[in-house]
C-alpha cells in the first residue's frame, strides 16, 4: 500500500474505534452533561493528548516492549483498572449522596464537582483516563504494527500522528459540544442521575474486569 492508502485506512479504523462506547466516550458524556461545554472540551483535549502519547509510544516501539514485558504490562493494567474503578465508585457515590439530600437542587450539583473546577483538572482527568487504559495500549500497538510499516517515511509517520490526534480531538470536542447545547443540556440534566449511574457502572465494570483478568493470570 502507498502512504495515502495507509493513512486513509489508519484514519478509518481509528475513527470507528473512537465512536465505540468505552471509558473515553463515557467520560465525555458524563462530564459534558454535568459541567458544560468548557469542561467537556478540556476532557476531550486531555483524551486526545493521551491518544497522541499512545500513538508516539507505539510508533517508536516503546508500547510494544511494555506489552511484551509481563510485569510492566500487569502494573499498567492494575493502575488502569484501579483508576477506572475509582471513577466508577465516585460516580455511584455521587448518586447516593444526591438521593440522600433533602435539597432538590443538589441533584444537579454532584459531590465530584469540586474536583473538576478548573481547566487543568478536567484536562488531567481526560489524559489520565486514556493513558492508563491498557486496552488503549494494546489497540495502538496492534494498529501501528499492522498498518504502519517500519519503512514509512518520517513525514508519513508524522502525518499518522497528526491524523490520530486530530480525529480524536475533533470527535470528542464535537461530542462535548453536541451534549452541551442549551436544548440538549436541559434534557440531559433531568436524566443526569441515570447518566451518572450508567457511566459509574461502565467504569466500575471495565475496571473490575481488567483487575480480575490481571490477578487471575498472576495467581493461576
Amino acid at each position: 500500500m502507498n502512504e495515502v492508502t495507509i493513512l486513509t485506512t489508519l484514519a478509518t479504523v481509528h475513527f470507528i474505534a473512537l465512536m465505540s462506547p468505552g471509558p473515553d466516550f463515557a467520560l465525555v458524556v458524563q462530564n459534558a452533561t454535568r459541567y458544560g461545554r468548557q469542561t467537556g472540551f478540556y476532557i476531550a483535549l486531555g483524551l486526545s493528548l493521551g491518544i497522541l502519547v499512545h500513538s508516539v509510544l507505539s510508533l517508536t516501539g516503546i508500547s510494544y516492549i511494555v506489552h511484551q514485558h509481563p510485569t510492566l504490562f500487569s502494573l499498567l493494567q492494575i493502575a488502569g483498572g484501579s483508576y477506572l474503578v475509582y471513577l466508577g465508585i465516585g460516580a455511584l457515590t455521587s448518586i447516593w449522596l444526591q438521593l440522600r439530600s433533602s435539597d432538590p437542587s443538589a441533584a444537579h450539583v454532584p459531590a465530584q464537582s469540586r474536583i473538576l473546577n478548573s481547566r487543568r483538572q478536567a484536562l488531567s482527568r481526560g489524559f489520565t483516563t486514556n493513558i492508563l487504559n491498557p486496552k488503549a495500549l494494546v489497540f495502538f500497538v496492534s494498529l501501528m504494527s499492522s498498518l504502519v510499516p517500519a519503512s514509512m517515511s518520517l513525514s508519513g509517520k508524522a502525518s499518522a500522528l497528526i491524523i490520530l490526534w486530530g480525529l480524536s480531538l475533533a470527535w470528542f470536542s464535537f461530542l462535548a459540544w453536541a451534549l452541551s447545547t442549551k436544548r440538549m443540556q436541559k434534557r440531559l440534566l433531568d436524566a443526569s442521575i441515570y447518566i451518572d449511574g450508567l457511566c459509574g457502572l461502565l467504569f466500575s465494570g471495565i475496571g473490575s474486569m481488567i483487575l480480575y483478568q490481571v490477578f487471575s493470570s498472576l495467581f493461576k
